[in-house]
Parts: structure tokens; C-alpha cells; sequence
């Protein structure tokens, strides 16, 4: 059995749509539905049972013959968080993606089960450190939010307990795909500009509020969901390999090469204006993120990422345009 948390999530779904792909079926997805049509994600996917978050960590300390107390737990593929970068409660945060993350962790490592757990970019704060995710260089990270913090904490308990070879941690970069329809304003720029341009013909991105960058030329290591997957599952029957790895493509594009993907694969002509920068996120705006991979290719993952022009072209009409969840494309 393959336990998912966050499974009706973005990366979570996707990569439940990956493990049906390759004849995997006997999983339980684990959530938080609350009034959102993250449901909807679901639907297409094969999976044994449903667990909303709050109820998961009492089955397992029961090991009872609850829905994941009767078969031998394979694999925890913890991708479940709050992911809001604009979150202020961070009591809230430590709760839901420190301690529940460590619960899960001591359960996995306790029943020799893989662990495999969604760390984040954003512990990499502005990115004036670099983007390495050589683990002695944990302890000199800043994040520049509370979900970052969280994140970070997550990564440095596991290291202070001396776990973070028996674990592995994916720094995932800007996710974008499929099923993101969820996710409000922490959706990509991809969607939110897709509903623009169907809604008024142009859409907008930040000025630039610093002179080295020119408007819409911030850059960013933008990674499609599904290479995200395939990164993510690389580990999953492989327990030798552990640690923290970046998730990206190790390229960085601009704003303005997405939003001209985006015309292109809709078949329209580029029209993009710039706004203003809210003042209050703008001392803790990233200009600039791209992964470091030779860690990761060093361990044998060799699988190139998809283009950007690809990866939007596939996304919009493959999903967007057909108003498709991952695995709704089966059914054709």
C-alpha cells in the first residue's frame, strides 16, 4: 500500500495519476476537501480509500483494521501542506506542516516504510545564497515566509535527529499543470493568465521594481507537474538514494517567455501590459530561482525536462482548453 498526502493536490494527484499509469491502485489518498473542488482531482484517479488529514494519524497509531492498518504501508509519499506563501498563522503552519510531518516521519522510519516528503524552494528566501541542496548549507537558509519557515524547520529537525539519510526531501521549484484549478491565488500564472485571456484578450504581469531586471524578465525555474512526478516516483524503489534534492528544470525563463507560450499555444498574438507590484510583497519578491541539479543527476536521473513551449502547450490543450483533470484524458 501507498499512502498520498495531499493527493487531491496539484503535485498529489498527479503523481496518484502516475502510480495508476504504472499499475498501481492499491493507495490511500489523504486530504483536506473542505468546501473546495479539489474533489474533482479525484475523480478520475484508482485508489483504494479516502482519509481526510485529521483522521490518518489516529488509524496509525491504532493499527487497527482501519483502511491502512491491514496491509504492510510501502511507501508515505508526504506531499499534504499548507502552501500559502501569504499565510500569517504561523501557529497554524507549524502545526499542519511541522508536527504533522514529524508524526508521520517517526511512523514511516518506525515500520520501514519509504518516505518521501515535499520540502520547498521557498526555504531557499531569497535566493542570495544560491540554490543548492547540499544539506550542511540547511542551517544558513532564510526563508521569507512562514510557509517557507515551516518547510525549513521540517528539514532541519530531520537533520538534528540525524534522519535526512534515511528520508528524502524534494525542494520542488514553480509547479505548474494540471489540477491546480483549486488552489485561488496561489494557482501559477499560467492558469490565472489562461482565465484572462479567454475573459479579455491580454493579460497582465509585475513590473519590474528594480533596474537590472526589465519588465516581466524576472526569472524563475518553472517545472511542469508531470516532470515534477516523474522526479518525485525516481525514488520511490530507490532506497539507497536519500536526502534533500531539488525539484526543477535548472533552467530559469522570464515571466514574458511563459505568458508568450501561453499566447502561442492558444494561437493568439502576445498582448501583455505590467502592473505595479504590491507594496508589501515587494521586499520579499524573488527575482530570480533556478534549481541546481547535479545532485540529483548525480544519483541517475537523467530524464530531460519538458520545454517550456511544450509544457504549456500540453497543459492548455491538453487540460485547459478541454476543461480535463489528469486522467480524464484515459477515457478519450
Amino acid at each position: 500500500m501507498i499512502i498520498v498526502t495531499g493527493g487531491a493536490g496539484l503535485i498529489g494527484s498527479a503523481v496518484v495519476w502516475r502510480l495508476n499509469q504504472l499499475g498501481h491502485e492499491n493507495i490511500v489518498i489523504v486530504d483536506h476537501l473542505g468546501t473546495s473542488d479539489k474533489w474533482a482531482n479525484l475523480a478520475p484517479l484508482k485508489f483504494k480509500d479516502y482519509l481526510e488529514k485529521e483522521d490518518l494519524l489516529p488509524l496509525l497509531a491504532k493499527g487497527t483494521s482501519s483502511p491502512v492498518g491491514t496491509q504492510r504501508i510501502q511507501a508515505i509519499l508526504h506531499l499534504g501542506a499548507c502552501s500559502s506563501t501569504t499565510e500569517r498563522d504561523a501557529s497554524y503552519l507549524i502545526h499542519n506542516n511541522f508536527e504533522y510531518s514529524k508524526q508521520l516521519a517517526r511512523f514511516a522510519l518506525e515500520n520501514d516504510a519509504r518516505f518521501i516528503y515535499a520540502s520547498s524552494a521557498a526555504t531557499y528566501g531569497d535566493g542570495a545564497l544560491g540554490f543548492n541542496d547540499d544539506e550542511a548549507r540547511l542551517s544558513s537558509l532564510r526563508p521569507l515566509n512562514g510557509y517557507g519557515y515551516s518547510k525549513q524547520l521540517f528539514d532541519l529537525w530531520l537533520q538534528q535527529h540525524l534522519l535526512l539519510d534515511k528520508v528524502v526531501g524534494l525542494k520542488y521549484f514553480n509547479v505548474y499543470g494540471p489540477n491546480e484549478q483549486h488552489k485561488g491565488e496561489m494557482r501559477s500564472v499560467v492558469l490565472k493568465a489562461f482565465e484572462q485571456v479567454q475573459a479579455t484578450g491580454g493579460m497582465t504581469l509585475f513590473r519590474s521594481h528594480r533596474p537590472e531586471y526589465a519588465d516581466g524578465e524576472q526569472l524563475r525555474d518553472f517545472v511542469y507537474v508531470k516532470d515534477a512526478v516523474a522526479m518525485t516516483l525516481f525514488f520511490l524503489n530507490r532506497p539507497e538514494a536519500n536526502g534533500i534534492f531539488n525539484v526543477g528544470t535548472g533552467q530559469a525563463r522570464s515571466w514574458n517567455d511563459l505568458a508568450q507560450a501561453l499566447f502561442a499555444a492558444l494561437g493568439k498574438p502576445a498582448d501583455i501590459s505590467y502592473i505595479d507590484m504590491p507594496e508589501h510583497i515587494r521586499h520579499r519578491y524573488q527575482y530570480y530561482t533556478c534549481a541546481e541539479n547535479a545532485k540529483l543527476a548525480a544519483i541517475g536521473y537523467n530524464a530531460p525536462a519538458t520545454p517550456l513551449e511544450d509544457a504549456v502547450a500540453d497543459y492548455v490543450k491538453g487540460y485547459l482548453v478541454p476543461g480535463l483533470h489528469l486522467g480524464d484524458e484515459s477515457a478519450d
